[in-house]
């Protein structure tokens, strides 16, 4: 989860040459996956930055007597404000302590960093040992979301979401050969659309290049480069096969500019024995989700559904305070009124006022109204469900803000029924603090729900998931590409319409946390479904007065 403020996910226009964004979230299909390209920048000396310094372990200066003291300063003009760079000529030693300084009285867990002399590192070397080295229960770095961005490109991305693609999200079941690159979902008014590309579809070559079997680097370049980072108009070759197709067919696409649709397949489901069940695909806590999630509770809402089945599974998170408004708008007034969505905690030395802007902590309520930074005007009544339990569909991506929608409901007695594989554990957050040309993304707060509850680093699992993570009533279930999203016959929906009959699961197949599996039987991992850091995190956004 990130805190950013004054910062809005409108789409900012664009001139001249597009920024490629998708550079920074670049998958690379080879023999390792690596999944999100986000550690590096700064700018600092190779090697040993020398000269020495006069560090005493222990003994801790202001973080502002370093502040902007740069090895290579900045010219021109902040973006961000309009401001000039408040750089200065300074030296790697000057953005060490700054980090040093920094972490000491921000990060989380300052008291488990070791203190090594600044003077022997670079920057960059600096900053990953910055962070404490404990390890969960299942064999997981407690902090595994330390990294930092280049300052100019995280602007860039934050403002606008700005994405070039094809607007079919990827799923790699597995990244070295033989590969299987499958279509997780696409995007409305997109060219997979328009190419009629859905879920289900396997990519098998590219430009010529064969997805499944080329190992060369050559190969590997081309997959990457075109399905990663494409260039805006650039055409080029697809050859797929469609889910349940006979036959292969090959067509030529070329990557836009593409806007999410983040709420998709709202619909509501009649059973057999009675009782109807509302369905939705909520894939990206973007500002657009607002008026998407008051439109279809509202259709939920005039369908006097039952029950409720959030589908999460590819949502990493995003603004905080929309995952505040769906919370609420599942469970309604009464079970939500003068009660906490969530609770920001610092560290022992901030017990009570916010570290970064001096302000007292205060939890963030469950927001009842509109924001007015969507469609909706400001302060309109959101529609309520008013529901005791919600099916939560989850896979090893639904992250943040995603996660911080299950805590809460169940900080309420909201019954959270989990059918899917266990999330990803980010119940941690940070500002994104820029010094120097590079914003610094280092863990300081938790969110902890109405029961002061935040310890879900394992994450959560469905109760016959043997795991370490939370355990919640429901059913491990591994991830169906053979059915489209929101079809009761796909694996993971038909789980839960089952389990709301009978409490039955069918055998465990979800994954669990990585370096952890269930006695006598191998680790089921997730499909890989790689999207940019933006989207992966909890992001505070100051509530309208």
């Amino acid at each position: 989860m990130i805190t950013v403020s004054h910062w809005s996910c409108e789409t900012m226009s664009l001139t001249g040459k597009l920024i490629k964004i998708a550079t920074r979230v670049a998958v690379l299909i080879g023999a390792l996956l690596v999944l999100v390209a986000c550690g590096g920048g700064g700018s600092s000396d190779p090697g040993n930055p020398g000269g020495g310094s006069d560090w005493q372990s222990g003994v801790f200066l202001n973080a502002s007597t370093f502040a902007n003291r740069c090895l290579a300063p900045r010219a021109g003009t902040n973006p961000e404000d309009g401001n000039p760079y408040p750089d200065m000529q300074g030296t790697t030693l000057d953005e060490n302590n700054y980090l040093r300084s920094f972490s000491n009285n921000t990060y989380l867990w300052y008291s488990e960093i070791a203190d090594r002399d600044p003077s022997l590192y670079s920057t960059p070397q600096y900053f990953d040992l910055l962070k404490t080295t404990a390890m969960t229960s299942s064999g997981q770095p407690k902090d595994k979301f330390h990294f930092t961005y280049d300052t100019y490109e995280y602007y860039q991305l934050s403002q606008g979401g700005v994405s070039a693609g094809y607007g079919a999200q990827w799923a790699l079941l597995a990244s070295a050969p033989p590969r299987e690159l499958r279509v997780a979902y696409t995007e409305p008014n997109s060219p997979a659309a328009t190419n009629n590309l859905d879920r289900g579809a396997e990519i098998l070559t590219v430009d010529g290049v064969d997805v499944v079997n080329d190992g060369t680097q050559a190969g590997v370049d081309v997959l990457n480069a075109v399905l990663f980072s494409p260039v805006v108009g650039e055409p080029h070759t697809f050859t797929v096969q469609d889910l349940n197709a006979a036959n292969t067919r090959t067509f030529t696409m070329s990557a836009e500019v593409i806007t999410s649709a983040p709420v998709q397949n709202v619909k509501v489901i009649d059973l057999a024995g009675g009782g109807k069940v509302g369905y939705l695909t909520f894939n990206d806590h973007i500002i657009t989700a607002e008026g998407a999630l008051v439109d279809a509770v509202n259709q939920l809402k005039t369908a006097a559904i039952d029950d409720l089945v959030l589908d999460i599974r590819y949502n990493g998170g995003g603004y905080l305070f929309i995952a505040s408004q769906l919370s609420y708008m599942i469970a309604g007034d009464a079970q939500t009124a003068g009660r906490t969505f969530e609770l920001t905690q610092f560290n022992s030395k901030h017990p009570s006022t916010d570290p970064i802007t001096g302000a007292a902590i205060q939890p963030t309520p469950f927001y009842n109204t509109t924001s007015g930074y969507d469609r909706y005007p400001a302060n309109q009544a959101l529609p309520t469900l008013n529901l005791a339990r919600v099916y939560v569909l989850t896979g090893s991506g639904t992250c943040s803000a995603s996660e911080a929608i299950m805590n809460s409901l169940r900080g309420i007695d909201v019954e959270v029924i989990q059918i899917g594989s266990t999330t990803c554990g980010k119940p941690y957050g940070f500002y994104p603090q820029d010094n120097c040309g590079t914003t610094y993304f280092t863990i300081q707060f938790r969110g902890v729900n109405e029961k002061n509850f935040g310890d879900y680093t394992d994450g959560f699992s469905a109760a016959n998931q043997a795991s370490p993570g939370v355990v919640l009533p429901g059913c491990s279930v591994a991830d169906d590409f053979g059915h489209l999203l929101g079809d009761p016959a796909e694996v993971r929906l038909a789980a839960a319409l089952s389990y709301r009959e009978n409490q039955l699961c069918p055998a465990a197949s979800g994954s669990a946390p990585p370096g952890f599996s269930k006695a006598g039987t191998p680790t089921i991992i997730d499909p890989v479904v790689p999207k940019s850091p933006w989207q992966t995190n909890r992001i505070m956004k100051e509530w309208p007065r």
